[in-house]
């Protein structure tokens, strides 16, 4: 046995050498394994490094102070001591491992049948101790390295610091338990606080080794069940990073920036080094960090670098400081705690200072140790995070033997036969049914699987507009979260919680196109045209009524417009109209006043009334046009659109007729043609209306009419503009066909009028006729290309109703215009011509007709320069 110099041998306090590994015996009726980090890895080839002063020995200082109150403790295990056998792990698991074979020694059965001593007698060799149970390991690599020994000779493990979700898996690591909540409900607890913050893009962190991937792959799975959150990058840090490692990560995680959050699973180390890299890209207060339990509250990451960890959230299990474990620890000294073998470098390390030791040289740059330090006096001492759950394990076990101890010791002081030895199998059954308030008032108990409830603490490090910037508590989580978002602070203050997601909403009236593969991305595309937003993903079209809301997010009845009487479309038209039904009742009361002179007998006052009548009606259909579309007005248009028109070019046909077979049948003959009488004109006339008649009301009998809204005549492109115009079903062909028959009328007059153009003016209506004829038809041909030309137009209905107006009512005008005003002009200022002159007989009117005509043929071959002169084949 090797011992400090700076303390006497104890039977309870032993450092070893040799085959034995270094530990910590205390003797006891029942001993307790222990594993703990009391020195961190060693570099390569050595498998320790330096003391680790709170993950090691203050955790380690928690088990022996469980055991003390334990043993003192008259209602728990009376008269039963426990003790233990506590090993370094020095945070290496194969080194653990090979520690870790101490606790099994007692159930390896050995061959010694063939040893002797060199009397012959067999040896007498000391039975080992036997470990009922083991506290332990901190990290979970190496709980699960020694956890896959301890299973195969059924010795139980409860772990004070072991998150990895692996560990729930009761199939192959059924003999583990521990204290602290599994890294399983630590990261659905991570997962409830990214979507609280409304994140639903962010990207992975994660240290190379079991309890930084296990604790990815779990908040990975529980997301991807929770489902609405995307995972932009799950990164991985390796063990050994090469030099430029971490600048490549930030670079990496750049590459989608949308996705601020960043949920990292990593050691203190890595944190601090992903920090350090973030600061050195300039990218301080882009990522928004989500920190595990490694990070928790703990001020050596950060340290630095704490504008860049400035919003980071963290999660800690919760977790209480224990009062008694502070009076215990700081009244250690090397003189009252010589049970630690471990405790002398702790000393040196804690106080900076030096103790003379055999085989150490002694280092004149640090001051000797006096042994008179005090812990939190001499030295910054603050309780470690973990020594809550080191005690409630060593209670757990201690529990569970009790109760273990009741039910096959019962009434009986001290160890019984039934627990000696103890079985593991059926004290792993007594540890996973305990129930009590631990150290710090909550409950400890198991699941089936070995899992302490999740209990969490959340915290968020705040610099800006806080007196004392560090770690604030803003929330908990115990199976579900409760958050307090007025708590939280982000950088330069800012309390609007920044967003990381891949894609942000929608506009109204916005589809999302998603991207391939990664549900929380998309593309925004607005529904345009006619379409409304139908549901998130897809647009649909308005029904052919209705045009979508300004926001497209649904439809909306399109307004119905008509032509109105205070439009500049109308105005025009009706002005026309009114002046040409004035004008037109004018001449008609002038012919019925001067019903019998000469002028009105000689222009055929039959024929005269009927064409008037035909001139009044067409500066009507101006009104019907214009006026609001009904059945009775829809019947009216068809009625009398046609009507006024063929009225007047059947009357202008006849009389053209007329003459022109007066003065054809005057050169074969002096015998009158057949029909030329007032009654036989108006007959004729009534008959070419009649056909006009009998088409529209053929027409009303297929097609009764009615009227209409037409969506698609005004449908720009902008449906702001659309309107539904309320029109009669008339289309454009009806319409034209319906004028059709007037057309035929008015080119068959033309043609007649062409052929009378010798006749003597003196004596007939031939050439007004005619020019009024060639008027016409100068002006429907341009009607035509206008009324056709704006058929894609939105004004269509007002361009083509006014066009359609105005040229008839030109028509009209120009038919009144030509053949009566001149008339009513000499009936009302020179009444002197309108006499009686001397009667002619039908002979003499067609001889003198004839000799003009071929007077003026002989005067026009002259004027062209010929001088053949054709023989007169009249006479």
């Amino acid at each position: 046995w090797i011992e400090p110099p700076w303390r006497n041998s104890s039977p309870v306090s032993l450092a070893q050498q040799g085959t034995q590994p270094q530990s910590i015996k205390i003797e006891g009726d029942i001993t307790l394994g222990g594993l703990f980090p009391v020195h961190s890895r060693g570099p390569a080839g050595v498998p320790c490094g330096d003391v680790k002063r709170e993950k090691g020995i203050h955790r380690l200082e928690a088990m022996l102070y469980a055991l003390d109150q334990i043993n003192s403790d008259p209602d728990l295990l009376p008269n039963i001591t426990l003790g233990a056998r506590i090993l370094d792990t020095c945070s290496r698991d194969t080194y653990a491992l090979e520690q870790s074979l101490t606790f099994v020694q007692a159930l390896i059965q050995k061959d010694n049948s063939d040893v002797r001593c060199s009397n012959g007698e067999p040896p007498i060799i000391p039975k080992p101790e036997r470990v009922v149970g083991v506290i332990g390991a901190s990290g979970s690599s190496v709980s699960i390295m020694v956890a896959n020994v301890l299973r195969l000779f059924a010795i139980p493990q409860i772990s004070y610091a072991s998150t990895a979700p692996e560990l729930s898996d009761n199939s192959r690591y059924e003999f583990f338990s521990r204290v602290v909540p599994p890294d399983s409900y630590q990261a659905q607890a991570m997962v409830d606080i990214v979507k609280a913050m409304g994140w639903n893009y962010v990207s992975t962190l994660a240290s190379e080794g079991n309890y930084g991937e296990s604790g990815v792959d779990a908040f990975l799975q529980i997301s991807r069940e929770a489902g609405g959150l995307c995972i932009a990058q799950s990164i991985k840090i390796p063990r050994e990073p090469r030099p430029g490692e971490f600048d490549k990560i930030i670079k990496r995680l750049m590459e989608t920036s949308n996705a601020r959050g960043v949920i990292i699973f990593a050691n203190e180390d890595d944190i601090k080094r992903v920090l350090q890299a973030a600061k050195k890209a300039n990218l301080t207060g882009h990522f928004l960090f989500v920190g595990s339990d490694s990070w928790g509250a703990k001020s050596s990451p950060i340290q630095d670098q704490e504008e860049v960890a400035e919003g980071a959230v963290t999660i800690l299990p919760k977790r209480a400081s224990i009062d008694g474990f502070d009076q215990y620890f700081t009244s250690r000294s090397l003189e009252n705690n010589r049970r630690n073998i471990w405790f002398a470098e702790f000393w040196e390390d804690d106080f900076k200072c030096k103790l003379t030791r055999p085989g150490i040289k002694y280092d004149p740059s640090r001051r000797k140790c006096t042994g008179d330090e005090r812990i939190s006096q001499d030295s910054q001492y603050e309780q470690e995070g973990k020594v809550q759950f080191v005690i409630d394990a060593v209670y757990a076990m201690a529990h569970a033997l009790h109760s273990m101890h009741l039910d096959l010791c019962p009434g009986y002081m001290g160890v019984c036969e039934k627990m000696d030895p103890v079985e593991g199998r059926m004290l792993l059954q007594y540890i996973r049914s305990v129930n009590f308030n631990g150290s710090a008032g909550t409950g400890v108990m198991f699941n089936e699987n070995g899992d302490a409830p999740g209990r969490y603490d959340i915290f968020q490090y705040q610099m800006s507009n806080v007196s004392n910037p560090g770690y604030k508590d803003i929330g908990q989580w115990t199976n579900h979260l409760r958050l307090n978002p007025e708590e939280m602070q982000w950088s330069g203050g800012d309390r609007r919680i920044p967003d990381s997601v891949c894609s942000f909403p929608c506009e109204p009236g916005e589809r999302k196109k998603m991207v391939k593969g990664v549900p929380c991305c998309w593309h925004c595309e607005l529904c345009d045209g006619y379409q409304y937003l139908l549901d998130e993903f897809s647009c649909d079209m308005c029904p052919f009524d209705m045009r979508p809301l300004p926001n497209r997010t649904g439809c909306r009845p399109t307004p119905i417009i008509k032509l109105e009487w205070s439009s500049p479309w109308a105005i025009i038209p009706v002005f026309l109209a009114i002046l040409g039904i004035l004008a037109t009742t004018g001449v008609i009361g002038t012919f019925v006043r001067f019903n019998d002179t000469p002028i009105v007998r000689a222009s055929g006052r039959e024929l005269s009334y009927v064409l008037l009548t035909g001139i009044f009606l067409i500066y009507l259909i101006t009104f019907l046009m214009i006026a609001e579309p009904s059945v009775a007005v829809c019947a009216f248009r068809r009625l009398l659109l046609g009507l006024g028109m063929c009225i007047s070019y059947a009357a202008m046909l006849t009389k053209t007729n007329r003459i022109y077979r007066i003065f054809e049948q005057g050169k074969k003959s002096v015998t009158p043609p057949k029909f030329i009488s007032p009654t036989s004109q108006l007959i004729i006339t009534f008959i070419l209306i009649s056909v006009q008649l009998l088409g529209v009301f053929i027409w009303f009998g297929v097609m009764p009419p009615h009227t209409i809204i037409d969506y698609e005549e005004q449908k720009p492109p902008n449906p702001e503009f659309a309107r539904g115009v309320l029109k009669c079903d008339m289309s454009d062909l009806s319409l034209m066909l319906c004028l059709s028959y007037s057309i035929v009328l008015m080119i068959t007059c033309t043609v007649y009028a062409i052929k009378s153009r010798g006749v003597p003016e003196t004596f007939n209506e031939a050439k007004p006729i005619g020019f009024t004829m060639y008027t016409t038809c100068i002006i429907w041909l341009a009607f035509v290309p206008i009324f056709f030309g704006t058929a894609q137009s939105t004004e269509k209905m007002f361009i083509q109703t006014t066009t359609l107006t105005v040229s008839m009512s030109l028509s009209a005008t120009v038919s009144l215009g030509m053949l009566y005003i001149p008339k009513v002009y000499v009936i009302i200022f020179h009444p002197e011509q309108n006499v009686q002159k001397r009667k002619r007989s039908f002979k003499a009117v067609v001889q003198a007709a004839t000799v003009s005509t071929h007077l003026s043929m002989k005067s026009s071959e002259k004027q062209n320069g010929e001088s053949k002169i054709e023989p007169d084949r009249s006479q």
